[in-house]
């Protein structure tokens, strides 16, 4: 029974890491830069970590950052203001971003600009054979490991893991939490201490410093463990943040309270 918990939440870890630092706050916000070498490396290391639910850099970061253009609005590709309930928004979101990724729509030049491609690598990632050879994995583990039934009701999570990630913010972090800012939309912070989602779920504050790293740091419980990391590949060379982005926001913090 050990080894299944550890290897769900292993995989929720890994999975979630890899779609806030890669897909989100790289591919869709341009936070910090990485060499093309680099970036080839951890678009395999995406596909190894979300396996079966990989997700299209290209086809995300266009999608999140319409989300950002529209949000709440009725061309916001998921949004609880305009769909019925969690599963319809699932629904339509995942039929806008097949339509992205499969480059079957039409997309405005702002909404594309330096988002990463790697059409060969995504069209394997993204195939069934590809998807179909993780899950199969994730049922030997389980197999082998499953001692006790309820065990595998964890099973179709990890087949979905990108999806659950996707709506516990894009759903729950726009209907519950807290507000630091008064932005233009419905997003929330929705955990005061994010030791779930990574940092993600201080939405509210992303939604007002789109482009900055850490999503944290607004309140002093708000810690960012994806910032950490960030911090960490800094200054191990392996990215280049951008510091300025950061120093803006400080200061801007810095003004609000002096002000205050």
């Amino acid at each position: 029974m050990e080894v299944i918990i550890i290897f769900f939440i292993a995989h929720w870890y890994l999975s979630l890491f890899f779609q806030t630092f890669f897909l989100h706050r790289y591919a869709a916000h341009e936070a910090f830069t990485m060499s093309k070498t680099t970036e080839k490396v951890f678009f395999v290391l995406t596909w190894i970590f979300q396996g079966s639910n990989y997700l299209s850099a290209y086809g995300y970061g266009v999608m999140h950052r319409m989300h950002h253009a529209y949000a709440d609005t009725p061309k916001d590709p998921h949004s609880p203001a305009y769909d019925g309930n969690l599963f319809k928004m699932m629904w339509k979101t995942k039929k806008i971003y097949s339509a992205i990724a499969n480059k079957k729509t039409e997309v405005e030049e702002r909404f594309t600009r330096n988002v990463p491609q790697w059409t060969p690598f995504d069209l394997f990632a993204r195939s069934w054979p590809s998807r179909i050879m993780w899950g199969a994995v994730y049922v030997l583990i389980y197999w082998q490991f499953a001692t006790v039934w309820w065990l595998w009701l964890l099973l179709p999570v990890q087949w979905m893991l990108a999806p659950v990630h996707g709506v516990i913010i894009n759903w729950f972090a726009h209907l519950y939490g807290y507000r630091n800012y008064p932005v233009g939309d419905t997003s929330r912070n929705f955990l005061p201490f994010d030791f779930l989602m990574m940092g993600e779920s201080y939405h509210n504050n992303h939604h007002k410093h789109g482009s900055r790293a850490n999503f944290g740091g607004i309140r002093w419980h708000e810690i960012d463990p994806t910032y950490l990391l960030i911090l960490l590949f800094d200054k191990l060379g392996i990215i280049k943040l951008k510091k300025q982005k950061e120093l803006k926001v400080l200061r801007e913090e810095r003004r609000q309270k002096q002000a205050a």
